[in-house]
């Protein structure tokens, strides 16, 4: 059978870890697609989100309580590899438009107004004092609004459009210091996941080309945080592995090369941190973007509800031990169906393979195969407009059971009235609030990657040098990669939801 790679591709491959296997998987991907999921429901309390009471609630912070004095094994896991560009899209619109003056109803003209609220003011201060001689009021009253922009996002300013948001200014504190969203994350890793004798574990997923900054901005502010908040801080960074890499093909699925003839390769999205996560060493491991903070004045319920989760997913693991082990010891009916029940009321799994009617061997051995799985507990937040994916009750891809998913709208096939009218009723979206127990009773970890429905990724379009091509996404991080998951969705309030999407969510009260 031919190959269509030359001998300096096969180099290429070898160089990056990707086998030519995994490379003809990838063109195979993009002659046929991926399918769209078949969905049951959008989730709903009582309906893929547990309902949670007051007893619940209080028996959740109780047992993480317990957990962290018992010297609980508890990390936070930070994506932060993603530069800060996209945040600052419509800056760049005006720098590099034609009007020299921004409006006010335009996000530049929301920046020049209220330049005097944002943390990073005394570092653009001192920018435009260097760069012009002048206060950013100055140059703002004296209309040179294309300056007072450039200085916040161009290499010789401030080069916020190329950094990554860990290290961009966010907050100011009540003494007047100012803090990134690095730092928050430090902080809200002190008050929410600090184990016996006050060590905090986090990881921090960084790119290559801002590795050597965050390690310099870590090293800076640790020793200060540490004082803070009396705690000893463990922090690891990694990098998003090139093995994780996906081929670039033309808009007819030919292999694309760069002009010296180089096969093209792009990071597979934030699925590819699944390789990060399966590395980790810890038995439970929260998941938060690196945008989503608050300073200390707002972060009360974030702590609350930090620790509820967390105490409910210690909850969840310890009733799946004791099915367990009753099921293994004596698999009566009473205990299949009870364990049954379990699956189907609180992780809302639903599968004909667990029908009464099927025998009782049969039906112990499915349930204990769907709870040999990494758990995770996700927070959901009611809609109120923000953009992101949401919580479905969705067919497994080999139409085996539905589970609790988080779909993006791409996995949606919209083109069905049923579907569309499933997205209009559906009340929560995602914040990526989740927490994640990734080890077995016996203390092995799971291998994350064997857990991925490889049929969950997408296919964009983007371009190279002016040339169209074709990019493949890896199953999302939360979604496909976690597919196989067993997963418990709880409500939580949009108070713990606040991210940064844009310079201009700066300027709402949760970041003031």
């Amino acid at each position: 059978m031919s190959t269509p790679f030359t001998p300096a591709d096969l180099e290429q491959l070898k160089e990056k870890g990707i086998s030519e296997a995994a490379v003809e998987k990838q063109l195979d991907s993009f002659r046929t697609g991926f399918p769209y999921l078949r969905i049951d429901s959008p989730s709903s309390v009582g309906n893929g989100i547990l309902p949670v009471d007051d007893d619940i609630t209080a028996a959740a912070q109780a047992r993480w309580s317990k957990f962290l004095d018992d010297g609980g094994d508890v990390l936070k896991f930070v994506p932060a590899s993603g530069a800060a560009s996209r945040m600052f899209k419509d800056l760049f619109a005006f720098v590099n438009g034609s009007e020299p003056i921004a409006a006010e109803d335009t996000a530049a003209g929301q920046v020049v107004t209220h330049i005097k609220d944002f943390a990073f003011y005394d570092d653009l201060a001192a920018v435009t004092a260097k760069l012009y001689g002048k206060t950013p009021e100055e140059l703002a009253a004296e209309g040179h609004h294309k300056d007072l922009i450039g200085a916040i996002i161009l290499p010789d300013g401030l080069n916020y459009g190329s950094l990554p948001k860990a290290l961009l200014a966010f907050h100011r504190t009540d003494d007047g210091s100012v803090r990134t969203s690095l730092e928050e994350q430090l902080a809200e890793g002190a008050q929410t996941a600090a184990s016996k004798g006050g060590h905090v574990r986090l990881h921090f997923t960084v790119s290559t080309a801002h590795h050597d900054l965050f390690d310099k901005k870590l090293a800076e502010v640790i020793p200060a945080m540490e004082k803070r908040y009396g705690v000893k801080y463990d922090v690891s960074v990694s990098e998003q592995k090139p093995s994780t890499d996906t081929i670039a093909v033309t808009p007819d699925n030919e292999l694309f090369r760069d002009d010296n003839g180089r096969l093209v390769f792009r990071p597979g999205g934030h699925g590819a941190l699944i390789e990060n996560l399966t590395d980790i060493d810890a038995s439970v491991v929260f998941i938060k973007n690196i945008d989503n903070v608050v300073s200390d004045a707002h972060r009360t319920d974030t702590i609350t509800y930090k620790r509820f989760i967390g105490g409910l997913l210690l909850l969840v693991r310890d009733r799946i031990e004791q099915f367990v082990s009753a099921l293994a010891s004596n698999p009566t009916e009473e205990n299949v169906a009870a364990a049954t029940a379990f699956v189907e009321g609180v992780l809302f799994m639903r599968t004909p393979a667990l029908d009464p009617a099927r025998s009782l061997a049969d039906r112990r051995d499915t349930l204990l195969t769907i709870f040999d799985r990494p758990l995770r507990v996700c927070g959901m937040v009611r809609n109120e407009g923000e953009p992101g994916g949401g919580p479905y009750n969705a067919w497994a891809s080999d139409g085996s059971y539905v589970s609790p998913q988080i779909l993006e709208s791409t996995q949606i096939d919209l083109s069905k009235p049923e579907n569309q009218k499933m997205m209009a009723e559906a009340g929560y979206f995602n914040p990526v609030d989740l927490v994640c127990y990734l080890k077995r009773a016996d203390g092995s970890r799971y291998d994350l990657r064997q857990y991925v429905d490889h049929a969950t990724g997408f296919i964009s379009q983007k371009s190279l040098s002016g040339r169209d091509l074709r990019a493949l996404e890896l199953p999302g991080l939360w979604n496909g990669a976690m597919s196989l998951w067993n997963t418990v969705f709880v409500e939580v309030p949009a108070s713990t939801f606040n991210p940064v999407k844009t310079v201009n969510d700066l300027l709402r009260p949760a970041h003031q």
